[in-house]
This record gives C-alpha cells, sequence and structure tokens, in this order.
C-alpha cells in the first residue's frame, strides 16, 4: 500500500462533513496531522464508553457500528467515526468494528487540539459543525 500524499488527504477531509466550513488551507493542514493505517476485518477501532483519543475516516473497506450491542449503522469510504474524541474528553458513544480490511485516515486528539490552539478560525468552524451535529443527534 502506497501511503496517501497529502494532496489526496486534503480532498478526502473536503468531504468529511466535520470540515465542511473549512478552507483548503485549513484541510491542508490537517491533513499533515493524518496518519494512513491498514486495520485488519474485525479489529475494534472504537470500544463504547471508553476514552477517546483519535478520530478515523475510512478511505476503503467498511465498518459496523453498535451502541449497546445492537447495529446502528455501517460505514464507508468517506465515513468517519470519533469526531467528539477530537474536541472533548467524553467516552465513546458507539463500537466501531471493521467489517473488511480497512484503509483509514486517523488523527489523534493531542495534535489536533494543537492545531486549533495555534489556529483558533478552524477550531471556531469545526466547533460550529460538531455543535450542529450534536444537536441533530438529540433531536434537538
Amino acid at each position: 500500500m502506497l501511503p496517501l500524499r497529502r494532496h489526496a488527504k486534503t480532498a478526502l477531509l473536503r468531504d468529511v462533513p466535520l470540515f465542511a466550513e473549512c478552507s483548503r488551507r485549513d484541510l491542508a493542514g490537517i491533513a499533515t496531522l493524518m496518519e494512513d493505517v491498514s486495520v485488519a476485518a474485525g479489529a475494534v477501532l472504537m470500544h463504547e464508553g471508553e476514552p477517546g483519543h483519535a478520530f478515523v475516516v475510512i478511505v476503503e473497506g467498511t465498518a459496523k457500528v453498535t451502541r449497546r450491542g445492537r447495529k446502528v449503522s455501517d460505514l464507508g469510504p468517506g465515513d468517519f467515526a470519533g469526531e467528539i474524541a477530537l474536541v472533548s474528553n467524553v467516552p465513546r458513544t458507539a463500537t466501531v468494528v471493521a467489517s473488511t480490511p480497512l484503509r483509514a485516515l486517523v488523527i489523534s486528539d493531542g495534535p489536533f487540539r494543537q492545531l486549533l490552539r495555534e489556529q483558533p478560525a478552524i477550531a471556531v468552524k469545526v466547533m460550529r459543525v460538531l455543535a450542529a451535529r450534536l444537536a441533530a443527534m438529540s433531536g434537538v
């Protein structure tokens, strides 16, 4: 597997709703923090109730999302999980397991939070989208 270049990562991030308000320059900065990883089928990407420390964007493959043991959705290329962990210290709201081998972009909360401190304009853009997403999830 050849690693994705920053331009390819930036193009993938453009389609992630969390970054919908970010400029191309913002996305390029975020892309430099993302690691291109391979994940085996059956691997747990995140466990419900555990602390979250990373955000995942699926590049290739699929994953299953469960809450309290019940399937709530499937994720595929372009889908993401773990966005709340990037900006808060709340426990994971779901378990995500690779259904097939995956290729994913992963960003850890520490470097992302550092980016937000250094570039508050990105923080405001991400927080607006995250707030809208949380409101929609809670039925507000």
